[in-house]
């Protein structure tokens, strides 16, 4: 299978599919923190999901050619999500500027969601109403695949199943809140981070990215 992994810096879902023999590539504007610069395409991830049959060339300077089987997005969140809805309004007046922010997130996220790929999963937060996404087709936990922590997270899936869960564990605290989080609750919903949030909550967990490889690698899609 094909796989490219848009958006993605840490490389961890692209590791689980290459772990199972897939030919799968990560895809950002940043370079690689998972240490495989040879399975990276550094660049804009749009651009690479609307060739026609992918031309590509990946970090150690080789050249592929590749015809997408399956797509798995994580565009930015920060102004999409739900959680930094409150940053919409101030001094009761609408930003104008955060509204404007949050459209173009959403035109990028839609880049992925309306791609011709077979196969399709993009993931982000609960989003904001405001700006009238999608409906999700589930939400998942890192606690059901192994990681004692809550994260919950929306994935829109085309021509794809719903992940099942595959360690059900007790949490124990959120990780990565959103700043509202970070002085005025209890030690449980502080969370593992106050700094470098937002990177932090942008990796993938492995238990969930192993689920997406062992789960989805394989599927045939339908065009």
């Amino acid at each position: 299978m094909k796989v490219l992994v848009a958006c993605e810096e840490s490389q961890e879902v692209c590791k689980a599919f290459r772990a199972l023999g897939h030919e799968a590539y990560s895809c950002d504007i940043q370079e690689p923190s998972g240490g495989h610069p040879e399975w990276h395409i550094l660049g804009d991830a749009v651009e690479v999901v609307n060739r026609p049959i992918g031309v590509i060339t990946t970090m150690d300077g080789e050249t592929h050619i590749v015809d997408w089987d399956l797509l798995i997005a994580h565009p930015p969140c920060t102004y999409l999500s739900n959680a930094g809805a409150r940053h919409l309004w101030k001094d009761h007046h609408l930003q104008a500027e955060r509204v404007m922010l949050g459209i173009k997130a959403r035109d990028f996220f839609m880049e992925f969601w309306r791609s011709d790929i077979p196969l399709v999963a993009v993931e982000n937060p609960v989003p904001s109403k405001v700006f009238v996404m999608p409906e999700y087709s589930q939400i998942i936990q890192p606690f059901q695949f192994g990681h004692p922590y809550t994260k919950k997270t929306c994935l829109w899936l085309k021509n794809l199943p719903p992940l099942v869960p595959t360690n059900v564990v007790e949490p124990v605290a959120t990780w990565c809140p959103s700043g509202s989080y970070s002085h005025k609750h209890g030690i449980q919903h502080r969370g593992m981070f106050t700094t470098d949030r937002a990177k932090n909550r942008a990796k993938t967990f492995p238990g969930i990215a192993k689920a997406m490889a062992e789960q989805w690698g394989g599927l045939e899609g339908t065009a």
